[in-house]
């Protein structure tokens, strides 16, 4: 048993370890209860300019109590949401080594930067911002000797003795924990960080189990809890997404997770979630994204023809209205459009996502690949072309991929048209297998995709063999893998929906 009881002890052990190998190598409760929506706009500047006022007052005693960090932490993230990254930022950091939801805020703003960016120089900023907000929570952890630690291996008595500060302490560390292991298997593809990820994530999940038990214990008395609510949404997000995240692995990985503690269900997954998006938290909005993400990604990712388009508007409607700019909110929005068939619809939200900031240029990446898709499925190639080259100038995340992709739409050109271009076609598909790359020790499956396919222009011959139609034959190999993973009795239909049906039906034309 890892964790609050005893959490210091299995910290101090995880650091040895670690060290062993490497030498071998979102809006306050006060705010929220008031309102008529758990999204109820929030006074930003009003907000800033009072809680700038009592950063004057704590600067004395260089204390921030729990109140004060949740208030803050929900002003950057309203501030986060609304494309004010840097503005978040600086909110959080002159705190974020003395307030455990400062640390927590202002690391996850660092993280996803490097997770963006794909920058070595980020993902080192983003470990060391992570490696003090750790720190930072640990002191507001509950500090046990050995005989109460044992003691909490026999009874769970020990549960209610912790503070309210304590208790949030656990699931910001327990936050900062799952988000350093991912950092750490994009760090660096040996296996030493595979196992140190592997090692944090397992007991990220220990004191989410924990806290949970936790969150049982107190919920009869959460009248006494001033921010019980808080908690409880901190508790559903992490439940939630470990079991969504674990119920998405193959089965016989999950049954060999089991035999160390790790269990997952879907359907207790989307309901923990549900449910901490429908509550008053400051995470209410994560719990959301998270649902949005699955239904509008994972899902047709995984070809399991479980996409919810009426929930994930549903879901997404409050933000809109609050957030009627926000880049996570617009580009949702293009997606749910793009899903039901709403081609045109999709560019312009899409392109609006683009116009919005300039901030995060890496938000741009992810309009510019679902910009060039859509021009795919409507053989405009020339455009998707366009948005092809600026994903391969301009993103970091597979660069393998991105060439690929690029050469096999100029496959697709008139012969003139690729002239005017001044790209080589040919030089292209030859440079991918240079640009593969590993995350977590593994090849990622669209770049090997890439690396089998451009293969056949390596041949030192003057005129290679070339790929038939290989724009539509990506979406096709893509179709194959979704078809793969259907259940019985499904059809490939099931999983493809809006504008998909409009290239399968270009490809059996092709065909014919």
């Amino acid at each position: 048993m890892a964790l609050v009881g005893n959490g210091a002890e299995l910290e101090a052990d995880e650091d040895i370890f670690e060290d062993a190998l490497e030498s071998i190598s979102m809006f306050s409760r006060t705010d929220m209860a008031t309102s008529s929506h758990p999204f109820a706009s929030f006074d930003t500047k009003l907000a800033s300019g009072r809680l700038g006022s009592s950063n004057v007052s704590r600067s004395t005693s260089n204390k921030v109590d729990l109140k004060c960090g949740l208030e803050e932490c929900a002003v950057a993230l309203n501030l986060f949401l609304s494309n004010k990254f840097t503005d978040a930022l600086e909110l959080l950091r002159p705190w974020a080594k003395e307030s455990m939801y400062h640390a927590l805020g202002y690391s996850t703003i660092v993280v996803l930067q490097a997770v963006m960016t794909f920058e070595q120089q980020d993902i080192q900023n983003g470990i060391s911002a992570m490696k003090d907000a750790l720190q930072t929570c640990q002191k507001y952890r509950k500090k046990c000797t050995v005989v109460e630690s044992f003691s909490s291996l026999l009874s769970r008595g020990s549960l209610e003795q912790l503070t309210e500060e304590e208790m949030h302490a656990e699931i910001c560390y327990a936050e900062c924990l799952l988000q350093k292991a991912a950092l750490t298997f994009v760090q660096d593809e040996n296996m030493i960080n595979f196992i140190k990820g592997g090692l944090k994530i397992r007991t990220s999940y220990q004191i989410y189990k924990e806290c949970l038990s936790i969150l049982h214990v107190i919920q009869k008395n959460k009248g006494e809890q001033q921010f019980f609510y808080e908690f409880e949404g901190g508790v559903k997000l992490g439940i939630g997404a470990f079991n969504l995240m674990l119920s998405l692995l193959p089965a016989r990985i999950i049954r060999l997770l089991e035999f160390i503690g790790f269990s997952g269900n879907r359907e207790l997954g989307l309901l923990q979630l549900q449910e901490g998006a429908s509550g008053r938290s400051m995470r209410s909005p994560l719990c959301c994204l998270t649902i949005l993400a699955f239904h509008t990604y994972i899902s047709l990712i995984l070809g399991t023809g479980e996409v919810n388009v009426v929930e994930a508007e549903n879901l997404l409607a409050p933000f809109l209205r609050q957030f009627p700019n926000g880049s996570l909110m617009l580009f949702y929005h293009a997606r749910i459009e793009l899903l039901k068939g709403n081609v045109e619809e999709a560019q312009e939200i899409f392109r609006k996502c683009i116009s919005v900031q300039e901030e995060w240029k890496q938000f741009h990446h992810l309009c510019y690949w679902e910009l060039m898709w859509i021009y795919v499925f409507q053989q405009n190639w020339m455009k998707a072309y366009y948005y092809s080259d600026l994903l391969c100038k301009e993103s970091k995340w597979s660069k393998a991929t991105y060439v690929f992709l690029k050469a096999a739409i100029l496959s697709m050109l008139p012969e003139e048209d690729v002239v005017a271009t001044k790209e080589d076609v040919v030089t292209l598909f030859r440079q991918v297998d240079s640009l593969k790359q590993r995350i977590a020790g593994k090849s990622i499956p669209t770049e090997k995709f890439a690396v089998r396919k451009s293969r056949r222009y390596s041949a030192s011959l003057p005129a290679p063999v070339k790929l038939i139609v290989p724009a539509l034959r990506e979406r096709e190999a893509e179709t194959v893998r979704r078809r793969s993973r259907l259940p019985a009795g499904s059809s490939v239909r099931d999983s493809i929906p809006g504008p998909r049906d409009q290239d399968l039906r270009q490809r059996q034309t092709l065909n014919h």
